[in-house]
């Protein structure tokens, strides 16, 4: 039942003929968990604590940088540094205190994955990266919770919900992943600040409707949005054989092309001995002039041209913001330099 305060907080929905007070209900009662608190995270647990999703789940490892701030709205200057998690949910809880919030300071991985999702009804990825899509999705399928998808890429999103009433998955779309120098992140690319905000919005849509059981959900489709020509196309996909999926991969990273690096070391190691290694930063310039270590600078799109101005006479430390771009530098560096070099990464970047 709903308290009269609650009848209060969600008057708008409960006046809805489609969602009514049972509908309220259900989403009181429902377990949902959102895996990123990011560009699309913050819109997605903004509008779902608004909803009144009763138990909200959310996982993310990474702090508040003042890079987010252009489209992360749940964060300001005074967060910079802190838990995205943490910060989240404090503010979230001042928006609804009906909502309960499960929160987890850690990043997703084969290790935790099958034992968080197991708790929660619907599962939202608002995460970056394809090691992590393709991990939810194949978590999710043997979990057996619906999916509900969105990514970014500079002025264009898309969304869709996999794995629901056994539909077709992240992989019947995207068997493969793409190459490593095929897709670059915002952080490389950029993205209009907007954006994610309206894919996360309408991620958090799918996710009410779900549970709500009303209008046509986005499974077996595929919604691209524009936001330069504000024009939107939905797509038809097929359930394939690639849905059928058993057990999780060993190695998400290696499965998305990212080279893993025995030779790495952490950057307070580093500061003790930097003098006995040359670095390399291969970040953009903008990061550069924000803040850096030293050493050479060679934007990673730039490698191919410049890697000869590398001086590998002591070992090289190669790095970036959080390990992933010098992961991909070390990678292109091992064919092209001398077999002798001797090449480390900045463990999580700097």
């Amino acid at each position: 039942m709903l308290t009269q305060e609650e009848l209060k907080q969600y008057n708008r929905h409960v006046i809805l003929d489609e969602i009514g007070e049972s509908g309220q209900i259900k989403l009181k009662t429902a377990k949902v968990l959102v895996v990123g608190a990011g560009g699309l995270g913050c819109p997605i647990l903004q509008y779902l604590t608004a909803a009144g999703v009763g138990t909200i789940g959310v996982i993310d490892d990474d702090v508040v940088d003042q890079t987010n701030l252009q489209r992360q709205i749940l964060y300001t200057v005074d967060d910079i540094g802190k838990p995205k998690v943490e910060v989240a949910v404090n503010r979230l809880s001042k928006l609804n205190p009906f909502v309960e919030f499960k929160v987890f300071v850690e990043k997703l991985s084969i290790q935790n994955v099958i034992d968080i999702f197991k708790d929660f009804d619907i599962i939202v990825d608002g995460s970056d990266n394809f090691q992590t899509r393709y991990l939810c999705n194949d978590a999710a399928v043997i979990a057996n919770k619906p999916l509900v998808y969105g990514s970014i890429f500079k002025f264009e999103g898309q969304v869709s919900v996999f794995n629901f009433n056994s539909s077709a998955t992240y992989r019947c779309l995207y068997p493969t992943p793409p190459k490593l120098n095929e897709s670059p992140n915002c952080s490389e690319i950029g993205v209009m600040g907007v954006l994610p905000g309206i894919i996360g919005s309408l991620q958090a849509n799918e996710v009410i409707k779900i549970i709500c059981g009303i209008g046509d959900v986005l499974a077996n489709k595929l919604l691209v949005f524009d936001v330069l020509s504000m024009r939107q196309l939905t797509l038809d996909y097929s359930k394939t054989e690639n849905s059928s999926i058993t057990k999780l991969e060993t190695n998400y990273d290696f499965f998305c092309g990212i080279e893993s690096i025995d030779n790495d070391i952490t950057l307070a190691a580093l500061n003790q001995n930097k003098s006995t290694f040359n670095l390399l930063d291969v970040r953009e310039h903008w990061e550069r002039q924000q803040y850096h270590i030293g050493g050479l600078h060679i934007p990673l799109a730039q490698l191919p041209t410049r890697y000869h101005e590398i001086n590998t006479e002591k070992p090289l430390v190669v790095y970036c913001k959080s390990g992933v771009r010098s992961k991909k530098a070390i990678s292109f560096l091992k064919d092209v330099l001398s077999k002798k070099s001797n090449l480390i990464n900045l463990k999580n970047g700097l």
